[in-house]
C-alpha cells in the first residue's frame, strides 16, 4: 500500500470560495427530501430569524467534498480513489448556512490508521462564511481498501 502515514496532521490550503445561491439550496433540499420552507421560501426562513433561505444540515458536505479533495489528490498521501469507500460522515454545526454566504473550506487530514493492507482514513474541514463565522466542521472517513496484489 502507497498511503503514507507521514502525511497525518497536514493541514491543506483552502478550497476555492464557494457561493452559496437560493437555487443550490433549493435543488440540494429537494435532492434530500428537506421540506421544510425555510429551504424554499425565503420569507419563512426571515421568519425564524434569517436573513435568506436557510441550507438543509447536510449541504455543507458540498463545500467539504471541495475541500477533501486535497487529500485523496495529494501524492504525498498516496490514496488511490478507486479504492476508497466512504465510510462515515458527521457534522458539527456552529452557525446555519445560508443563502449568499461565501464559504471557505478547509481541510486537515486528522488520522491515518493502518488496518491490514488497507487504511482508514479521516478528515476534518472547517466551515467558515466570509467574515470569518464558524458555519460547519466536517469530519469524513474513507477506508481505502488494499489492492488485490498487496493482500497477498
Amino acid at each position: 500500500m502507497s498511503i503514507s502515514t507521514a502525511r497525518q496532521g497536514h493541514t491543506y490550503p483552502p478550497a476555492p470560495p464557494y457561493q452559496v445561491s437560493r437555487e443550490t439550496i433549493r435543488e440540494f433540499a429537494v435532492a434530500v427530501k428537506a421540506d421544510h420552507p425555510a429551504h424554499q421560501d425565503p420569507q419563512a426562513a426571515r421568519e425564524l430569524g434569517h436573513r435568506d433561505l436557510i441550507a438543509p444540515p447536510t449541504f455543507a458536505v458540498v463545500a467539504a467534498q471541495r475541500a477533501e479533495a486535497a487529500v485523496v489528490n495529494d501524492p504525498e498521501a498516496g490514496i488511490d480513489f478507486s479504492r476508497v469507500v466512504h465510510a462515515e460522515e458527521r457534522f458539527t454545526h456552529h452557525s446555519p448556512i445560508t443563502a449568499g454566504d461565501t464559504l471557505s473550506a478547509q481541510t486537515t487530514l486528522e488520522r491515518i490508521r493502518v488496518m491490514g493492507s488497507g487504511a482508514m482514513v479521516t478528515t476534518r474541514t472547517e466551515i467558515t462564511a466570509e467574515d470569518g463565522a464558524a458555519r460547519a466542521t466536517v469530519t469524513s472517513s474513507l477506508l481505502v481498501r488494499a489492492d488485490e496484489s498487496e493482500e497477498k
